[in-house]
């Protein structure tokens, strides 16, 4: 169900290392969780310095530790070592070198002249690279039926992570509990049921979330798991200070707790209030005494209102509020606040929307086909007959016509003419007379013309 590389991306490994070859490649920037930059790693030595003798290893997740190098041993970033370990020893990937790690180890507060620091041994071997990759790929298998059996006994716990040792001697099982919790029978279960020695840490849920990884409400990365490697406390006072709503779940992340970002702007916020006027006092003018109400650090503006208008905002500039101020520290009382309000000009938009770019409709019915009208159905109705508007149509079609002939005089003189004319011959008895003009009487001369020609 889960490949072999599952447990070696939580160390920073691209693909699984090959024994046979040097696995310079396998630790990459964009591969690593918490990954470290050297920006001294261009900067030279001076002459006759022996570089620093401690480097900084990774193992899973957030995992780093210092260990001391001796000089036979040249490793650099990115090489897979053993490392000393209780007991046995442990596989893992340096992620620093050189003087990096001096600053690195001043940080976290360790001393570089410790015996406490624990020993490189040698570059990783075949073997060891081998019972690395087989202890790895049993991570996940064995966190599953460790929550089953968690659940059997009925603990109040939560494996969230399970790291086993380089030589596939040890197991570190990280869980979270919220009360105390008995686990030595749980400790022999699981010794009996993977045959190696068993040591259980507690973690707290932020780093819980930080190992698990997660997207936060803004969107991204959660800070813990990408780049946050120190857990500071985050407490209430924060969000008051950046004027933010007391609402426990949006100032809530992913563990439960108060988001480490509110830490982050806290000091800007700070300096930023010094300038601020005090908001206990109350305004006084002519028409009232106005009480504060709100404020919005970054752009500066106080808003108020009347003792008798609590509907009605009105926004103030730090600057005018302090200028109220000193008029009544003086007795002085101003007409009213509107008076110190900046008029707001409405100049417009800055362009000129010919196409209609800011249209809500601009994308809609564009890739609809066009529907074919149909002549013939349109002109009838359900039950076949024409409807009563073409019918309309017609009637007022004819209309115009008329007018147009009356209208025209040319055509008019026309039609008198032609009813003008001399009616043709008739008898007394109402026939027409035959006409010796017409086409038989021609047809019937031509021939008698033509027999006499004939003859002669």
């Amino acid at each position: 169900m889960y490949s072999d590389l599952e447990g070696l991306k939580s160390r920073g490994c691209c693909s699984i290392p090959d024994a046979s070859q040097k696995n310079e490649n396998i630790n990459q920037h964009s591969c690593c969780k918490l990954d470290a930059y050297d920006w001294l790693a261009d900067i030279n030595l001076v002459d006759d310095k022996r570089q620093f003798d401690c480097i900084e290893v990774r193992f899973k997740n957030s995992r780093k530790e210092f260990f001391r190098v001796t000089e036979e041993i040249k490793v650099k970033r990115g090489d897979i070592i053993a490392v000393e370990a209780s007991p046995g020893h442990d596989i893992g990937i340096v992620s620093l070198t050189g003087e990096i790690v001096r600053l690195q180890m001043h940080k976290k507060k360790v001393d570089p002249k410790s015996e406490s620091i624990k020993k490189v041994y040698r570059k990783a071997r075949t073997t060891d690279i081998e019972k690395w990759v087989n202890a790895t790929s049993k991570e996940i298998s064995t966190m599953i039926s460790a929550r089953r059996i968690v659940m059997e006994q009925g603990l109040e716990m939560k494996i969230n992570d399970v790291e086993y040792q380089g030589d596939n001697t040890k197991v570190i099982f990280y869980y979270t509990a919220e009360e105390r919790v008995d686990f030595r029978l749980l400790i022999r279960v699981l010794a009996d049921r993977f045959s190696v020695r068993i040591e259980m840490k507690q973690i707290g849920v932020r780093q819980e979330s930080s190992r698990l990884g997660g997207i936060g409400p803004c969107g991204r990365e959660l800070c813990c798991s990408s780049w946050l490697t120190d857990f500071k406390s985050v407490s209430t006072s924060a969000a008051r200070t950046q004027q933010l709503s007391l609402n426990p779940q949006k100032l809530a992340g992913q563990c439960g707790k108060l988001k480490c970002c509110l830490n982050f702007e806290v000091d800007q916020y700070q300096e930023a209030l010094k300038e601020f006027p005090d908001n206990r006092k109350r305004l006084k003018t002519k028409e009232g005494e106005a009480y504060y109400l709100k404020m919005d650090v970054l752009k500066g503006m106080m808003w108020y209102s009347y003792a008798d208008q609590f509907g009605s905002y009105i926004g103030l500039q730090k600057d005018k509020v302090r200028e109220i101020q000193e008029m009544n520290a003086k007795g002085e009382l101003p007409e009213s606040l509107e008076d110190f309000t900046e008029k707001i000009i409405d100049v417009g938009p800055s362009f000129d929307d010919v196409i209609g770019q800011d249209d809500l409709t601009r994308f809609d019915n564009q890739n609809k086909p066009k529907k074919k009208k149909n002549k013939r159905n349109n002109n009838r109705n359900k039950n076949g007959n024409r409807p009563q508007k073409n019918n309309q149509r017609n009637s007022d079609s004819n209309q115009p016509q008329n007018k147009k002939k009356q209208e025209n005089p040319r055509a008019n003189n026309q039609t008198e003419k032609s009813n003008n004319r001399p009616a043709k011959a008739q008898n007394s008895n109402g026939e027409k007379k035959p006409n010796s003009n017409n086409g038989a009487g021609k047809n019937r001369n031509w021939r008698n013309s033509k027999n006499k020609k004939k003859e002669a």
